[in-house]
């Protein structure tokens, strides 16, 4: 019998999968891809790796208004931008400048250790597409 804190079979292929998307996928989507790999797991055993995934510092979890939890496994400080139109998620890896969180901080009167921005706007792809924009 395998310990809880262990990285078990279940937990490190859910992990592959989110190392492996080109976007940040949600539970749902990792378990479509698990069923397009042949592989059947217990939507339980799914969300509680994520959770186990997500705890360890393995992997982030997003979440962005309202639509359902992202996971993403670059772990190092970075921000997020969402497309209006096609729900598109990019990484932000601009720093916020040193001054803006200082007059944040001298504002509110906290110590701020971590800062998270969600950048909205119309990727390329769908301006691209000459519809007119929300």
């Amino acid at each position: 019998m395998k310990k809880k804190g262990q990285l078990t079979v279940q937990r490190k292929t859910i992990y592959d999968i989110i190392v492996n998307s080109p976007d940040h996928p949600t539970a749902a989507d990792v378990i479509e891809r698990l069923k397009e790999q042949g592989l059947s797991f217990a939507y339980g055993t799914v969300y509680n790796s994520l959770r186990y995934l997500t705890d360890t510092g393995m992997v982030q979890e997003l979440k962005l208004e309202g639509d359902a939890a992202r996971y993403d496994a670059r772990t190092e400080e970075h921000q997020h931008i969402v497309c209006v139109e096609c729900g598109r998620v990019d990484e932000v890896f601009t720093e916020a400048p040193a001054s803006w969180i200082q007059s944040v901080a001298e504002e509110t009167g906290y110590s701020i250790h971590k800062e998270q921005f969600l950048f909205k706007g119309v990727c390329a792809s769908c301006r691209a597409t000459g519809r007119p924009v929300n």
